[in-house]
């Protein structure tokens, strides 16, 4: 198997790459340069140690960096990280973190660190322990309301800042709404995990409070996506596909209110629905 190109660090990947293929469609056979989304492994360091490698789009890496490490609990806040540096190897790209020395993940815990890659689609792939698996996430503040027709503008507009997905058809997004329905960021990635702790990270190198609008997955809204969530102090999230009965128990706990098949014209409400006006 040829090894991926190795990328230009002083050339931002879009996400994707350009590819030759076969295409069938209407009983004709026509070749085509596609673009495919890419996935390849980052490796997560912290002060020389590594913690974590996951199968991610090199794309937004220091939002990754910064949100994993928030959300992961690895640091207490964002100014625990003191510096990243990308390191573009062969086999792929290593994410070497400083964080101040009281930092957990500055306390290597041969118990909790991952055994396994985390696969695109995995959000606890490789963690040993059962108890490591799932985390009572924090209880958001109260407060923070949105009106439905915000939620129904936010929905209609996300299809248009989804570059990376317009182009692969790959790729999944988290999004970040104001009050109003109006998108301020989003981030991609092939792994639904990825794209979310990007979105976290971004937020804090933008300083976006989490106080009042919403966070949008085109995704399901599994348990793992509550806990990071409420780790960010979100308050509405919404879904494009089902939630699991976890993650309604655990957005329920953390005072989170979670709506699932948001979809033009139509969503459900799993929790704390007074929070939609």
């Amino acid at each position: 198997m040829t090894p991926a190109a190795l990328p230009d660090p002083d050339r931002p990947s879009p996400g994707y790459v350009p590819r030759s293929i076969e295409r069938w469609r209407d009983g004709r056979l026509e070749r085509i340069d596609d673009q495919i989304a890419e996935e390849m492994p980052v490796a997560m360091l912290y002060n020389g140690v590594s913690f974590a490698v996951m199968m991610a789009t090199p794309h937004d890496l220091e939002d990754f960096a910064l949100g994993f490490s928030l959300s992961e609990g690895l640091i207490g806040c964002a100014s625990d990280l003191h510096a990243i540096e990308q390191r573009h190897l062969l086999e792929g790209i290593e994410l070497a973190m400083t964080v101040v020395e009281s930092a957990p993940a500055a306390r290597p815990d041969r118990q909790r660190e991952r055994l396994l890659p985390g696969r695109g689609g995995c959000g606890i792939c490789g963690t040993r322990q059962l108890e490591d698996a799932v985390h009572q996430p924090r209880h958001v503040e109260l407060g923070g309301h949105i009106s439905r027709v915000a939620l129904e503008q936010a929905l209609a507009g996300l299809h248009a800042h989804q570059p990376m997905n317009a182009a692969t058809g790959a790729v999944h997004a988290a999004a970040w709404a104001d009050a109003d329905g109006n998108i301020v960021l989003v981030r991609e990635d092939v792994g639904r995990h990825n794209a979310l702790d990007k979105l976290i990270g971004a937020m804090h190198h933008t300083n976006i409070a989490p106080e009042t609008g919403m966070l949008l997955l085109t995704s399901r809204a599994s348990y793992e996506m509550v806990t990071k969530a409420a780790s960010a102090g979100v308050k509405i999230m919404a879904a494009i596909s089902a939630p699991t009965a976890l993650a309604i128990e655990l957005a329920r706990s953390a005072g989170i209110t979670l709506i699932g098949f948001a979809r033009s014209g139509s969503h459900n409400v799993y929790t704390h629905h007074e929070r939609l006006l």
